[in-house]
Order: C-alpha cells, then structure tokens, then sequence
C-alpha cells in the first residue's frame, strides 16, 4: 500500500500552504532523507524530506494552495536504483482567461524564510486535487499569483503604516574612525577569531548603546499599555533570493564584536540554504536594514510592528566636508531612523539618532559603554 505524503502543520495559525516547488520528478526514484517538496506558507518556507525510499507519484503540481493536511503525492515504498531521477516539470494546466485590470507590484520588504520540517506521513486512500494555473502571458503583461508569503508582507507593511504613527529623522555619519579601525585589526581579529570584521557589529553595538541611553526606543504599545523591553535582541535584514529576511541576534548586549559578526555569518548561511526557522525572526526590538549595500543614499525605512524603531544604513559615498574650518573629502554616510511617533518624542529619536553617529564617529565610546 503506498504511503500518503500530506502537507505537515507549520503552525496554529497557518490553515494552507502552496506548494512552491517540487524537487524529484513525478515516477521517480527517491532516497531517505532526500528533499521532496517545498511548501511556501505565509510565514515560512518549510522542505520536506522523504520518510524511505522509494517511487514518487505526484497528484498536487506546483502552484497549487492546499489546505493542511492534504494528501499531495505517495511514496510506493522499495529499493531504488543508484540512476539519478529525472528532473521534475511542472503539470501544465489551461490558462485563464486575460483580466483588464492592472496588477500593482509589490515593494521590497522582508521575508520569512525555510526551516526543515518533520515529515508527516500516513497510509490512506489518495483523492487527487484540481491543479491551479499561476501565470498568464499575453505577450504584453504576465499576471501570476502572488505568493503567500508576498501577501503576508503586503499585509505586513499596509498594517504598520495603518497601526503606527510612523515619522523619520535623518543624520550623517563620518566612517572614518570606523574605516581605519577595520584597516589596522583586520587581519588579526580575523586570524583569531576566523571571521571578519564587518560594519554591521559596530552599528550593532552602537544601537544597544542608543538603547540604553534612550530606554524610549526600546519599548512597544501594547493596546493601551506600554512595554519596557530590558534586553536588547536586534533584528538584521539580510538579503535572500526570496527578498529580505530579519534574522534576531539575541543578547547583543553581552557579546562581543567576533560573536556578533558571527552571527551574522551563521544567519547568512542559514537563508541560502534555506534553514532559517521562524524563531530565528521573532521577539526582536529593535531593526537595523542596510540598504547600501544596493547603493542607496537615502531611505525612509518602514517599522517592523510592534517595534518602534528601525535605523536605516546607507551607502558610504566620499563627500567634501567642513574639518576644522577646512575642507576635506570624507566617507560619509547618511542615517534614517523611523520611530512610532505614539510612544517616541522626536527630542527622543534625535536625541538616539545622534547617541549612534557619536559612537561610530568615535569607536572607543563603545567599548567604554559611553
């Protein structure tokens, strides 16, 4: 009797999932362990490995949204041949009729990405599922369906311009201290602790110091009640084929600039290979997106609820600046801070905005903690 593979729980909350891809071939031969399916929900993308070996008979083709739980393809359970299986193509399905009405694209935003999951599998009778067709091409425009995660970021962003009073603050930084620290202990912090010194550490350190400075920042509405977080777990957007992802390093505060950099090299590694797992994004309380690393001079970035605050970095351009009453080129960089306006005065976020430019301007306040 062949056995039943379904779409496995992701969650309380999550009721369907979309099959996104399909990574053996309908009638082919599969190893234990080996990835059969990626399932795409509106919080994380999860693979799923196959139980035994075994023949793979799919029902469900790619594209298709199924309720959890649904009965998606069997496995007919035996040795398999050590011949690689062929690749996997999509089951083509009629297309819908053309629609008049434009489709707005989506803004960039952050996305959840792939843990592996635990296989779920049950011996039942299979009852195949109708297909459904994600793209039109007319030969002038594609209409295709937006993905589940793309609408949960849709309804992400839409909800934190509707549920904060969102403003930004802007500033510029002098990197020169910076620059010329990395330059003169590159090469021994990276022999000894087998990582690079990157930026994003000292901008981590510099908003745990702003943190604890402006303890304002660092708080969240909660209704009608606000919460005081007395941690300090900072959100990183990293970027992934899929968009961005906001990966939470925990305890900031108590780690040193090799462990954060660190950090930052295993979250990296862990959204290519697709193993980033929902509590890697949640319980942070603060962000911090580095748009200049696409070349960006200036942004207004966009909160992650219930945070209220997210410190936008910028691209390091060499500009003339006033040095003493002389004028000298400099890397600079610009600053955005955006911050819910409800539980954050601007004197507040100016105030935190300017904590950040003195500590990098100025790398020892750090290590001082001043």
């Amino acid at each position: 009797m062949p056995i039943d593979i379904k779409v496995p729980s992701a969650g309380e909350s999550i009721t369907s999932a979309n099959i996104a891809r399909w990574h053996k071939a309908d009638g082919g031969s599969v190893r234990k362990g080996e990835v059969l399916v990626t399932f795409e929900t509106d919080k994380v993308s999860t693979e799923f490995e196959s139980p035994v070996d075994g023949v793979l008979h799919i029902i469900v083709p790619e594209g298709t949204e199924v309720p959890i739980g649904t009965v998606i393809a069997s496995l007919t359970e035996g040795a398999v041949s050590d011949s690689p299986a062929p690749a996997p193509t999509p089951t083509p399905a009629p297309a819908p009729a053309p629609s008049p009405t434009p489709v707005p694209q989506p803004a960039p935003t952050v996305v959840a990405a792939a843990p592996v999951a635990t296989p779920i599998v049950t011996r039942t009778e299979i009852a195949p599922v109708e297909p459904v067709t994600p793209v039109h091409n007319d030969g002038r425009t594609t209409r295709k369906k937006m993905s589940m995660l793309r609408r949960k970021i849709a309804n992400h962003l839409v909800n934190a311009q509707h549920t904060a009073a969102i403003l930004t603050t802007f500033n510029e930084v002098d990197m020169t201290a910076v620059m010329n620290l990395r330059k003169a202990v590159q090469d021994d912090f990276t022999k000894k602790y087998q990582v690079k010194l990157g930026f994003m550490s000292f901008f981590i350190k510099a908003v745990v110091q702003a943190l604890k400075d402006v303890p304002q920042i660092n708080a969240m509405m909660d209704g009608t009640d606000i919460i005081e977080n007395h941690f300090h777990d900072i959100g990183v957007a990293i970027g992934t084929e899929k968009g961005l992802i906001v990966p939470v390093i925990r305890d900031c505060d108590k780690k040193n600039f090799a462990q954060l950099e660190q950090d930052i090299l295993d979250y990296a590694t862990k959204s290519r290979e697709g193993k980033i797992a929902l509590e890697d994004l949640q319980g942070g309380v603060f962000t911090i997106s580095n748009g200049g690393v696409y070349g960006s001079l200036l942004s207004t970035p966009i909160l992650n609820p219930p945070q209220s605050g997210i410190l936008g970095m910028h691209t390091i351009q060499q500009r003339p600046v006033a040095i003493d009453g002389k004028v000298e080129i400099r890397p600079m960089m610009y600053l955005a801070l955006s911050y819910d306006h409800r539980i954050v005065d601007g004197k507040e976020a100016v105030t935190f905005l300017i904590r950040i430019k003195e500590c990098l301007e100025n790398p020892t306040r750090m290590l001082l903690e001043m």
